[in-house]
């Protein structure tokens, strides 16, 4: 049986976070606070760019999709079978940021990485706040 892209989930995280967009943005698209909050890597804000990001466990292989500062960035996310995007936006609100970020693709056969995105991204989300309010 093939799969259609109705088969396939998404993983979202959604929160409101008291900075404004641009200081996520440098949280997001620079190397050294990439580092801090999700993993080691060689990312650039150029679409097209190749990019790995690793960890202890492994890599995961990238591609730099979209890149509109301050609002949007998606990049695909490739890692043990896995064929995913990942796509962060951020929205202005009277208190600082509304910070979206989706993970699509994951086919029905793939529950142990959904699993792990959920819990993992709830993770990440955490580190980001903290780096955030380290990052002044």
């Amino acid at each position: 049986m093939t799969q259609t892209a109705a088969e396939t989930r998404s993983v979202v995280v959604e929160r409101e976070i008291p900075y404004p967009p641009a200081k996520i943005w440098r949280a997001l698209t620079q190397p050294h606070l990439i580092a801090e909050w999700l993993m080691k890597n060689d990312f650039q804000p150029v679409v097209g760019h190749g990019f790995k990001l690793s960890a202890d466990w492994g890599s995961v292989d990238c591609e730099v999709k979209t890149v509109e500062a301050d609002k949007t960035l998606s990049y695909t996310w490739a890692a043990y079978g896995l064929e995913s995007v990942v796509t962060w936006t951020l929205t202005p609100t009277g208190t600082g940021t509304r910070l979206r970020m989706e993970q699509a693709g994951f086919r029905t056969d793939q529950e142990q990485a959904y699993q792990g995105a959920k819990h993992g991204w709830q993770q990440f989300f955490g580190q980001l706040e903290q780096v955030l309010a380290r990052a002044g």
